[in-house]
């Protein structure tokens, strides 16, 4: 066993040399100048803590800290909430006409909301009339004026998630005028029920179209919240209503103007009865 003076001259030693090395390769690099080479210091830290050790109470560690010239405390604090709230855009307005949940919402993104609410209104309009149309006792196509009660009321669900959507967002829903649908769907060509079935078609493809449209509004207004709730609310439903109806107006075509359609609308009333 070396005796506690020998060991320490040992490390020392050990310590000098480690010390020697690194201001060789600092003078020696050429990417350092003179000056910030004098700005750098070496601070050898010798700390004793008492240790067992085979009989011998001894504890040697060194340590270099190098100055980068950094003065900047570090002080891990990267969010300050009490300064950052300061800001005019986080400030709740106090006027009683403004809103106080609006934020990074703009005039467009809100015009075109309003837009599309007129839109699902304007259709929830025809489908109605066509509901009361193939529901007349002359008529009598019961399942077709279920399946067009129900589109109709669906519609309406839409314009008011949007409606409930604007109000969230802290804008102001303004309902604009609805046009008159037609009372009479009958066609001489193509018979009541395959042609109500093609304008609904067009109705959704058109519907669509405005969806798309207004996610376009919010992309361009860097609304990315709108755009996610066009997204996952409103445009997986409307292409599947778009090819549920393509595939009725195929069946439609097929069976004609005959027996054909009582037979179609009454597949529809059966679709009704099991969705419930």
């Amino acid at each position: 066993m070396c005796s506690l003076a020998l060991f320490s001259s040992i490390e020392c030693t050990n310590l000098g040399t480690i010390l020697a090395s690194k201001t060789k390769t600092l003078s020696s690099s050429s990417m350092i100048s003179s000056d910030s080479l004098s700005q750098a210091h070496f601070n050898a830290k010798r700390h004793l803590f008492p240790r067992k050790r085979s009989g011998v109470s001894v504890s040697v560690s060194a340590s270099v800290e190098i100055d980068s010239g950094n003065s900047m405390p570090v002080s891990g604090l990267v969010f300050q909430p009490f300064e950052e709230v300061k800001n005019e855009a986080f400030v709740a307005p106090v006027g009683s006409q403004v809103s106080i949940a609006r934020q990074r919402f703009t005039d467009e993104c809100e015009a075109a909301i309003n837009e599309q609410i007129n839109v699902e209104y304007n259709n929830s309009y025809v489908y109605h009339a066509m509901f009361a149309y193939f529901d007349r006792d002359n008529i009598a196509l019961k399942g077709l004026a279920k399946f067009f009660k129900d589109s109709s009321e669906e519609e309406r669900t839409h314009a008011e998630m949007l409606m409930e959507y604007q109000n969230m967002r802290g804008g102001r829903v303004k309902l604009h005028s609805i046009m008159n649908p037609p009372s009479e769907f009958d066609n001489a060509e193509k018979g009541d029920a395959l042609y109500a079935m093609e304008l609904a078609l067009s109705l959704e493809k058109l519907t669509n179209e405005k969806l798309l449209s207004l996610h376009k509004v919010a992309d361009r207004c860097n609304d990315p919240q709108l755009a996610d709730f066009i997204e996952s609310k409103f445009l997986d439903e409307q292409v599947e209503a778009i090819k549920n109806i393509a595939d009725y107006v195929s069946q439609l075509r097929r069976v004609g103007k005959g027996h054909g359609v009582w037979h179609f609308d009454q597949s529809l009333l059966l679709e009704g009865q099991a969705a419930v």
